[in-house]
């Protein structure tokens, strides 16, 4: 029987830590690394992630975005990337946030999650918001191969709380329907819920495992995620990409960056007392 993606999620965390290193090579950030500006730059900037915390990070997130701006080549450079973690035994969560209906998922879970794929990472970001049954063609894909897929459930950005705690027929909020039906779901699909500075927690389901964005650079803190995960039994994955590609580009730099964010997580994911 194939393993779960959250367990073999659960497994990486509990040996290395909660950090999920995002790796986002943004125009300022490969400035900021002296790299050019174009998809040779981004997969230096990708290889140097991966060759500083290949050994101390369960999982790293390359936002699919930042190499698709630079169209064949930054896919490829995608590719490289994805290929290079494979073989270094490091888990990848590719950020393409995709998603559609009928047999455009069918399609989009077969370039980003069947195995012959040259895309293939162990889990793909998707949004919902074409129906959660819309997405079983991704959750088919992942279930049969032991790969994961996190719903967009809270995004970290302030622009989406409208939509997210629109409320339903039934009284609940789009957020809350949302992470009742990956629960209830038999693939047992992850869900991402972002860290909002401020935001009242949502009650989190077991059975799933997390990705939480929006620590630091987007405006949420400690306080923000023990609110959120503290004590949390589920695997929670937290994402820092800004935060880390500051500390660069010196390879220690990074590996103590990550270092000292691994401890901080952990203190915010303890079970609060009192």
């Amino acid at each position: 029987m194939t393993e779960h993606f959250c367990e073999r999620l659960r497994r990486r965390l509990d040996e290395r830590g909660p950090l999920c290193a995002g790796i986002d090579p943004s125009p300022a950030a490969l400035a900021h690394w002296g790299l050019a500006d174009s998809a040779q730059g981004a997969a230096e900037f990708a290889l140097r992630y991966l060759d500083a915390l290949a050994e101390t990070v369960a999982v790293m997130k390359p936002n699919v975005a930042f190499f698709e701006q630079y169209g064949a080549a930054g896919m490829a450079a995608l590719e490289q990337f994805v290929a290079a973690a494979r073989d270094a035994g490091v888990l990848t969560i590719l950020d393409a946030k995709r998603a559609d209906i009928g047999s455009t998922n069918a399609a989009y879970a077969r370039a980003w999650l069947d195995p012959s794929a040259s895309l293939a990472g162990d889990a793909l970001t998707v949004t919902p918001y074409l129906g959660v049954e819309a997405l079983k063609p991704f959750f088919a894909a992942a279930a049969a191969t032991g790969r994961g897929v996190f719903v967009v459930v809270r995004s970290s950005n302030p622009e989406g709380r409208g939509l997210q705690q629109a409320v339903e027929a039934d009284g609940r909020s789009v957020e809350a329907s949302l992470l009742d039906a990956l629960a209830r779901h038999p693939d047992g699909p992850g869900a991402v819920v972002g860290l909002i500075a401020g935001a009242a927690p949502l009650p989190l389901p077991e059975g799933i495992c997390y990705l939480a964005p929006g620590l630091d650079s987007q405006g949420a803190g400690l306080d923000d995620l023990a609110a959120q995960f503290g004590g949390v039994a589920a695997p929670v994955a937290v994402n820092l990409s800004r935060a880390l590609a500051g500390a660069g580009p010196r390879r220690g730099a990074l590996v103590d960056a990550a270092a000292r964010a691994q401890e901080r997580i952990a203190g915010g994911l303890r079970p609060r007392r009192g």
